[in-house]
């Protein structure tokens, strides 16, 4: 029960993946339509468009629930692939705490340079 648990938020994640990053991608690439989110005009990594999305709550959101979404994602996928090649159960182990270990520190930091970045913008 826990597998089909822990699969279910692994698709889950994959389709915040794909709306995030598709948000992302359309911010970014699709400026001339979408360019709502570039006020500044120009390219939408001018330096005052950068600052105007982190000024913003719903950006600094966005990318931190990416972050996790895609943590989550790639290393339970990355779980499946070490547990394909039929680890004994201690190296089963070893494996669910380093990947805990890894995906926590690694969200702590991308957490912390999203925030970070909002409140340097807020001050500029």
């Amino acid at each position: 029960m826990r597998d089909q648990s822990l699969w279910t938020w692994h698709v889950i994640a994959g389709v915040v993946i794909l709306v995030f990053l598709g948000l992302h991608m359309g911010v970014m690439h699709l400026d001339a339509l979408l360019g709502l989110f570039n006020p500044e005009g120009g390219h939408p990594i001018d330096w005052g468009n950068v600052l105007a999305r982190m000024k913003s709550g719903f950006f600094t959101v966005t990318y931190v629930v990416l972050l996790g979404a895609a943590l989550f994602h790639g290393l339970y996928g990355l779980r499946n692939i070490v547990y394909e090649l039929g680890p004994g159960a201690g190296l089963r182990s070893a494996v669910n705490a380093v990947l805990w270990i890894a995906g926590l520190a690694l969200f702590a930091i991308g957490s912390w340079a999203a925030w970070a970045a909002s409140r340097l913008a807020t001050t500029l």
